[in-house]
């Protein structure tokens, strides 16, 4: 019988808020619990920020400089393969409960009237929307305005008032009510996408975990250095990424976010009790992630940006109820969101697409020593939406967007930071992990520069790299490739 699988996000969760892993605040006591029962990925990353790239990058297995989403709004190539899809080639109806922010491809639309092209907050194709919390958030108002609560005004007006509100009608609670109907519902082995949009900003924990967390405990961030960047200096100057400058206010900001955090947690502890008291819990293969992390005050920046660590940083935790000898591992060797679909394809038993640039965790979930892993992490970051509705008539003489990128390699003991204008910056994490020390040497700087070279040179798309045409075709055949009788095989 094959498993079912739930994959979970968490929007902007850092890594390091996990008590397990020894946060000495807050308090993750279903994360815990299911770190205990699986693998915890203590190293692992986002490829990209904000939601929507990151999300490319955990739904398609591709690197960002592959899959191209730079943007909230970047369409997604519909030739792509991707999570849903593969789903469905092995036998499962995916369901969807939230969002996944993947614009269409408009290559796929008739006209410019299509309302898919109204909004980035597109559904990922191959997915069946059970509970659509985009744009209005419509059926978390009706639920609201069913038991008694305004649910009038923008989203971001109910989202900034969920401490006003009992716990039990925050956004979450509304989407795991409706994630364990369906649950109860199924009688077929079942794919379910939880995508919940805590912690994510603004910064109000629902109902009592509102106060949960005293601004007068939440520590303190990563302060910036004395001399920063260029790139950082304009990001502190800007409002919607630098942090509030008044303590309180950043003291509050840390209390909320660690308020939603633990709500969000809260909520997965019902999901998990309701898989044991159904008898699924050992035949439910779990993955949690996030899209990316959350600043949170460190480098007098917040939100998701740029390319500090604690931006990219995300939990990771797999388990895998036919491999319980693994439970309550901790896997410190540098993973990735683009593991995630090959990692998926391989529990439900179908080939890996060969657009992946990530690495199955089969080996981790098992409990053996990988033949070969990454000695680095991975992440990219985009600005050039900031300028895409002046410069749309410029192509193809001006290319000053495909300069407005930076890409990183955080090895174990440097980060080397690739701006697309020919600057760069190196950490010496060894010297400073705080991210706050570069180094000028320049062999150092040569073989770093040289590392992040080889990486973009490896993972430059493969579709059909692995074949020859010739002898009716022999070696790996790209995807899409059907056949009226027999299909080929490698």
């Amino acid at each position: 019988m094959k498993p079912n699988i739930l994959i979970v996000t968490l929007d902007q969760f850092r890594g390091d808020c996990l008590s397990i892993a020894g946060h000495p605040i807050v308090q993750t006591p279903q994360l815990d619990r299911l770190s205990r029962a699986g693998i915890r990925l203590s190293r692992h990353y986002s490829q990209a920020s904000p939601c929507a790239p990151g999300r490319a990058s955990l739904y398609t297995g591709m690197y960002q400089m592959n899959h191209r989403v730079v943007a909230n709004g970047t369409p997604l190539d519909d030739g792509f393969d991707n999570i849903a899809r593969a789903a469905r080639r092995a036998g499962y109806a995916p369901a969807l409960f939230g969002y996944t922010d993947q614009s269409v491809d408009p290559r796929v639309t008739e006209s410019a009237d299509d309302p898919r092209l109204q909004t980035y907050e597109g559904v990922l194709p191959g997915f069946d929307s059970i509970v659509d919390l985009t744009r209005g958030y419509g059926p978390w108002r009706r639920f609201l305005a069913a038991n008694g609560h305004d649910a009038s005004g923008g989203v971001l007006h109910l989202l900034s008032t969920e401490h006003e509100r009992p716990a039990d009608m925050s956004v979450s609670a509304y989407m795991t009510n409706e994630l364990l109907s369906w649950m109860g519902d199924q009688s077929e082995p079942w794919f379910a996408h939880a995508s919940y949009i805590r912690p994510h900003p603004p910064y109000s924990a629902a109902g009592h975990f509102g106060s949960m967390y005293s601004p007068d405990n939440v520590g303190q961030p990563i302060s910036p250095a004395e001399s920063v960047p260029p790139f950082h200096e304009v990001m502190l100057q800007l409002d919607d990424t630098k942090a509030p400058s008044d303590a309180k206010e950043l003291a509050h900001m840390r209390a909320q976010y660690f308020g939603m955090v633990s709500e969000v947690d809260s909520q997965l502890g019902r999901v998990w009790d309701f898989l044991e008291s159904t008898g699924q819990w050992e035949n439910t293969v779990i993955v949690v992630v996030a899209d990316h992390a959350e600043l949170l005050g460190d480098h007098g920046l917040k939100e998701k940006l740029g390319y500090w660590e604690t931006s990219q940083h995300i939990v990771g935790i797999v388990r895998d109820p036919r491999h319980a000898d693994t439970n309550g591992t901790v896997i410190d060797k540098f993973t990735e969101n683009v593991d995630i679909f090959p990692t998926v394809c391989d529990a439900m038993g179908i080939d890996i697409p060969a657009q992946c640039d990530g690495v199955p965790l089969t080996h981790f979930v098992r409990g053996t020593e990988p033949p070969w892993w990454r000695d680095a992490a991975h992440w990219e970051y985009d600005w050039r939406f900031v300028l895409i509705p002046h410069d749309k008539h410029q192509w193809p003489w001006q290319r000053r967007l495909e300069q407005m990128n930076l890409a990183v390699r955080r090895s174990d003991t440097y980060a080397y930071v690739q701006f697309g204008d020919g600057e760069y910056v190196c950490f010496d994490l060894e010297a400073d992990p705080t991210w706050r020390t570069t180094t000028d040497d320049d062999a150092v700087i040569a073989r770093e520069a040289r590392a992040m070279l080889v990486w973009r040179m490896e993972h430059a798309n493969r579709q059909n790299t692995g074949l020859l045409v010739e002898d009716g075709g022999v070696g790996r055949w790209p995807d899409g490739v059907h056949w009226r009788d027999n299909s080929p095989t490698d």
